[in-house]
């Protein structure tokens, strides 16, 4: 296993796709016993249809192979690729892409509780919209860039299973990161809906 370089990075989906990707990209409804395999037959490539007593998880996994030579290309894609033609699982990266890198995967959880109210669902139909004007969900996508200092993942994954050199921040301190809002504009504040996403974005479904 091969870290990643310095000013390595990629990204994961595409916010402009009207295609299901669900082995990398998928999104599944919480709250009925399932497991947390992600991206398995429980999960949807599209934002669930109906109510989720636990929320909604979001999962971005991202390619595990490398082409070995660039640390980034024009569309942030096609230095990498995914083993076993998608998704998480044992290494088995393509010819064209032989140096397998660490697995990246993101989960988001999204609080959706709060909308019980059954007339906000109907036939294939959902509230939920994501910033990017993404009404079905599909375009549910992820940057990486990495930041690790020197080599010390590198050393991580070299102590690997016979020890472990790594510390784990709590969730606790994970929480305490507070991003400033990117465009100020009232999202609901003044207690009225609006009328399109902050931005002028366009909803698409």
């Amino acid at each position: 296993m091969t870290a990643f370089k310095k000013g390595f990075r990629m990204l994961a989906g595409d916010p402009m796709t009207k295609k299901n990707n669900r082995v990398s990209i998928c999104h599944r409804c919480l709250g009925n016993g399932e497991g947390f395999a992600p991206c398995d037959s429980k999960d949807t490539g599209e934002l669930p249809n109906k109510f989720c007593p636990g929320g909604i998880r979001a999962t971005i996994i991202f390619p595990s192979c490398w082409d070995g030579v660039n640390i980034d290309s024009p569309d942030h894609k096609s230095h990498v690729a995914y083993s076993n033609s998608g998704g998480l699982g044992s290494q088995n990266c393509p010819s064209t892409h032989p140096v397998p890198i660490p697995q990246v995967m993101y989960e988001v959880m999204w609080q959706t509780q709060n909308y019980k109210n059954t007339a906000y669902y109907g036939t294939n139909k959902q509230p939920f919209v994501y910033s990017f004007g993404d009404g079905v969900g599909y375009g549910q996508h992820g940057d990486y860039l990495f930041g690790w200092k020197d080599d010390s993942l590198q050393k991580a994954m070299d102590a690997l299973p016979s020890g472990n050199v790594l510390k784990i921040q709590s969730g606790a301190d994970s929480m305490k990161c507070k991003k400033a809002q990117q465009v100020v504009e009232d999202v609901g504040a003044s207690g009225k809906w609006i009328k399109q996403l902050p931005g002028g974005v366009a909803v698409t479904y």
